[in-house]
């Protein structure tokens, strides 16, 4: 099966990106996802472009810009993310052309064909919602949360003090 770290990091890149706008509701920056995720900004930045232009997320410039999820996450299907950055779950040595034992076709190709067809059908029916649903999910974004100090958006709490001794 030739899934690269290409398709492994875009699935994982919005399934972050998933998590932070369902906790705090405003576009969550490359940079962020890279410091989580432990992924290079300039790879992210690659993908999220071709994720762009094929409809996944949008992207919001100025000083509290990044990127948004372009679809409910219900509708984001692993598959459609892999396709998107140009990656495939072929699991055939000839990429599904027929031609890999000497011009021809070997003599497991249909089994690896018939493989490939499930990975695909299984991950056609495998949701970014699904995914943020799973009980690991959380308690991951959790512990990269903590990880890293806790998030830009809610790293402090606000509290009154009454110097004047009146009730409040």
């Amino acid at each position: 099966m030739r899934l690269t770290t290409r398709g492994r990091y875009a699935v994982t890149a919005l399934l972050d990106l998933a998590v932070q706008e369902n906790r705090h509701q405003g576009a969550v920056s490359l940079s962020d996802i890279a410091k989580r995720q432990s992924i290079s900004i300039s790879y992210l930045e690659q993908l999220f472009s071709k994720l762009r232009k094929k409809g996944l997320v949008n992207s919001t410039r100025g000083a509290s810009g990044g990127y948004h999820l372009a679809k409910p996450l219900e509708e984001i299907d692993i598959m459609s993310i892999i396709t998107a950055v140009d990656e495939s779950v072929n699991a055939t040595q000839c990429g599904g052309k027929g031609d890999c034992h000497d011009g021809s076709m070997c003599l497991t190709h249909d089994l690896w064909h018939n493989l490939s067809t499930h990975i695909e059908s299984y991950l056609k029916n495998v949701t970014l919602a699904q995914l943020l649903e799973t009980k690991n999910t959380q308690a991951i974004a959790d512990h990269q949360e903590h990880r890293l100090g806790g998030n830009k958006n809610n790293h402090s709490q606000i509290t009154t003090i009454n110097l004047l001794g009146n009730p409040a």
